[in-house]
């Protein structure tokens, strides 16, 4: 099993077709993206290459490979406007495991630790990150790479017929 990332420069169609297939699988939803209700969870969006060339102008995108599969991305940006603690020269991560195959593998804690090299390489010295109360396998995940809680937004995204904190955790490097 070899996992290695290559930073996202020149979007090809086939990568918009993956993302497009992660974007909009019921599965990953839930744990991906904010929903204020039932409707917002049940939508689903495709997005274009121009749309992930946009997203380029401020997201340092990075792909994950198991073998030569395309199994993730993970990405960062700097001092967006929802961080809850603002600190100037702080990455904000995200990371999205799109394939079954890539899960329970611990390819997510190496991801990150690569991802916060990239980071480190940038200058920067702090990363904020949220996540649902209800993912609990990635809250472990970010405990164990020594992210602290710093705080939480209630009633954040819609899930099984209620709403979610997002749980807010930050890291120096």
């Amino acid at each position: 099993m070899t996992t290695h990332f290559i930073k996202l420069t020149d979007p090809t169609s086939s990568v918009v077709e993956v993302f497009n297939r992660w974007e909009n699988n019921p599965h990953l939803i839930p744990l991906t993206r904010p929903n204020k209700n039932k409707s917002e969870l049940e939508r689903r969006d495709n997005m274009t290459l121009d749309d992930i060339n946009k997203r380029l102008e401020n997201h340092h995108v990075y792909l994950i490979y198991l073998n030569d599969q395309l199994i993730g991305e993970m990405n960062y940006m700097v001092d967006p406007s929802h961080l809850y603690k603002k600190e100037p020269g702080t990455a904000w991560i995200g990371i999205t495991i799109g394939e079954n195959e890539g899960r329970g593998k611990g390819i997510g804690y190496v991801a990150i630790q690569y991802l916060e090299e990239q980071i480190k390489k940038e200058g920067l010295k702090r990363i904020e990150l949220g996540v649902f109360e209800f993912n609990k396998q990635a809250q472990k995940l970010y405990q164990k790479l020594g992210y602290k809680e710093i705080g939480s937004i209630d009633n954040f995204t819609f899930w099984q017929d209620k709403m979610w904190t997002d749980i807010r955790m930050d890291k120096y490097v």
